[in-house]
Formats: structure tokens, C-alpha cells, sequence
């Protein structure tokens, strides 16, 4: 398999992911072969379309809103490899909202540690793994304990602990152990090994898509259609070039980061994890049971997670911690949009909330 790039220069980044023509499933119709069990999610794909004007709009009130603070979180997660990674470093972000966060980071040590680090984007999948032809892709240049795995935020944990498990197999499957870290700019759910924050706040990079992935989808895997040595796939919305806005955010996080170097570093230390998983394992008790919600994998806590479900599920109620805040003002849009009911639950711990909708089977 031949890497590719994206809509990023070629020294950014290395997707190990497998451009396809892939066939568009409408969100209901998603939906329901999902919670029927026919598909799982990772098997489907519903065909993104280019951001209108307003909810563009949204996005650029955003980044002038956050670039700040992102800016500053970056060079935190920077100073944070940096101080557990003494041998060298491999960044591998989990496509897709990892990317933005590894290029940024691919860059800051480049440019202000003289770090020359490889960055890959790879896929992981709920229920399916990491890529383990990705990761054996990898493993051929770079050695395993310079490996970072960096992803925008954890919601519930349930990457990081599939990332866990995922590496624990790997272990096993070809002899190789790889530190089953987790690198994030906020971490919601303490399950992350190094976190510049674990508070919820608007990353505004997770309002778009592909537009500013480097126009690639999320990953798909159809165990039924891959080939034995293929990477996990996505398709390559190359028709959205004109739209592009991947280099766009980049640039301006990074104009910030030379405006706060190095005011924003602060002294390594590990998140305190036991609090977020505490709040995190709280919260899912008290919605399931608030909302007669089945299953945990129907509720999706912090403003990143409500926006995906928001924009590609099908939503049933969006929580927001306050009904006013600009944080929120592009789940208000994308709700009123869609028409989905906004309950304001000022005890939540989180600014947002997003519940799936279960489909009567």
C-alpha cells in the first residue's frame, strides 16, 4: 500500500489509509442497519457535502474565538512528548479528528525543539481495532517506543481503552509492544496519558469534516471486501479542493503558537485521571437512567462528540450545560437545523451532550 497525503503538504503527513469509491448511506438508513446489527457503522458511509455560508461562518467565529487557547494547548501536548519520549518521536494521529492535532504538533517540534518527527494518521475502529497493517507499515521505520498516538479529545474512553486493547493483541499477534498511550488536547474522560486539558472546550476544528481533515472521510473497514494486506479505507473528497480549509487552520493555530512561545509552557505532569473517569462514569449513570437510554454507545458526552453525532447520526436530544454560550453556538445552529430538541441541564460537567436516537427495530 502507497501512502498519501491529503490536502496536506507531503512533509505533514502520511495517511495509512486506502482511497475508495465508496457507496453513500443515507443517515436514517444508516442508522437503522446499525442498531439492527445488519452493519456496522464502520461499514457505511454517508456522503459529506461543502459547509453552507452561515455555518461557515460558525467555524471562523470559532477559530477567532479558540485559537488562543488551542495555541496554547498545543505547545502544552508539544512540552508533554517531549518529556516522555526521550528517544526519539513517531507521531501517529487517529484519523480523522487526530490529524489536525498531529500536524500541529508535527510542526511545533519541528520548529521549536528542532524535532524532526514522522507523522502518520491511522485508523481505529469501536469494536473493529487499530490498523494493524498501519501499524505494521510503521514498525518497519520507526521503533516502537517512540510511537505517539494523538487524537483532538477522548469523550467516554472508548478509544483509549480499544487503543489498549488493540496494542494488547498486536502484542500478542506479532511480538511487538507498543506503549498504549494516548496523547489529546482535552481529555473529558481521564483515559488520556498526556493531556494539555481536561476541560470542555470548543476545538474548532471539530465543527467541519473533511474540509479541514485534509478532505479525507472518516476510515471505513468491511471485513467482507478487504484485501489481506490493505489499510483500513476512506474516501478522498478531492471535489472539495476549492473549499479547502485544512493548511487555513494550521497556519492560523500556528501564528498563535509563535505569538505565546514559549509564555504557555508549563512544567509536565500527567492528567488527573481518576477525577475525569469518576465524573465520566457518573454522568453516563445518571443519563441512562434520566433518559431510559440502552446502551452507553447512545450517549456522547463533550462538545467534539454531540458535534459528530450532530452532524453524521441520528440525534435525538442535544444537553447543553447553558443555552447561551458561544461554545455551543454551532450545536444550536446544526440543532434548529435538524430539528432536534435542546435540553438545558445546567448540573451537567460537560458543555454538551449529544443522545443517538434508538430506532424502534
Amino acid at each position: 500500500m502507497t501512502p498519501f497525503t491529503g490536502s496536506y503538504p507531503a512533509d505533514d503527513v502520511q495517511f495509512l489509509l486506502k482511497p475508495m469509491a465508496i457507496s453513500d448511506t443515507p443517515v436514517a438508513v444508516k442508522e437503522a442497519l446499525i442498531q439492527s446489527g445488519q452493519k456496522h457503522y464502520s461499514q457505511m458511509l454517508s456522503h459529506e457535502s461543502v459547509p453552507s455560508e452561515s455555518y461557515l461562518q460558525l467555524f471562523h467565529q470559532a477559530l477567532a474565538a479558540n485559537k488562543q487557547r488551542v495555541a496554547a494547548d498545543i505547545i502544552r501536548l508539544s512540552a508533554g512528548i517531549v518529556a516522555t519520549r526521550p528517544h526519539g518521536v513517531t507521531l501517529v494521529s487517529l484519523a480523522r479528528a487526530g490529524t489536525p492535532i498531529g500536524v500541529l504538533l508535527k510542526r511545533v517540534l519541528q520548529r521549536y525543539y528542532g524535532i524532526g518527527a514522522a507523522h502518520y494518521s491511522i485508523s481505529i475502529i469501536r469494536d473493529v481495532g487499530i490498523d494493524q497493517n498501519a501499524l505494521r507499515h510503521i514498525l518497519q521505520h520507526h521503533a516502537p517506543e517512540t510511537i505517539v498516538f494523538v487524537d483532538g479529545w477522548t469523550g467516554k474512553g472508548v478509544i483509549a481503552r480499544q487503543l489498549a486493547a488493540s496494542l494488547a493483541a498486536f502484542a500478542v499477534s506479532d511480538g511487538v509492544n507498543i506503549p498504549a498511550e494516548l496523547y489529546v488536547l482535552a481529555d473529558l474522560s481521564g483515559s488520556a496519558a498526556v493531556a494539555a486539558s481536561a476541560e470542555d472546550y470548543l476545538i474548532p476544528s471539530c465543527i467541519l469534516n473533511a474540509t479541514v481533515s485534509g478532505l479525507v472521510s472518516r476510515s471505513v473497514y468491511d471485513p467482507h471486501t478487504a484485501g489481506l494486506g490493505d489499510f483500513h479505507g476512506c474516501l478522498y473528497y478531492q471535489e472539495f479542493a476549492p473549499h479547502d480549509l485544512s493548511g487555513y487552520f494550521i497556519d492560523t493555530i500556528l501564528d498563535s503558537v509563535g505569538e505565546q512561545w514559549p509564555s504557555a509552557i508549563t512544567p509536565f505532569s500527567p492528567p488527573p485521571q481518576l477525577v475525569g473517569q469518576a465524573v465520566a462514569q457518573a454522568l453516563l449513570k445518571a443519563l441512562a437512567e434520566r433518559y431510559q437510554v440502552s446502551q452507553a454507545n447512545y450517549i456522547k458526552p463533550g462538545i467534539g462528540e454531540a458535534t459528530r453525532v450532530l452532524l453524521r447520526r441520528e440525534a435525538r436530544l442535544l444537553l447543553l450545560q447553558d443555552n447561551s454560550a458561544e461554545a455551543t453556538l454551532h450545536l444550536r445552529w446544526l440543532a434548529q437545523a435538524r430539528a432536534i430538541p435542546v435540553v438545558v441541564c445546567n448540573d451537567l460537567p460537560y458543555r454538551a451532550v449529544a443522545l443517538i436516537k434508538e430506532i424502534a427495530l
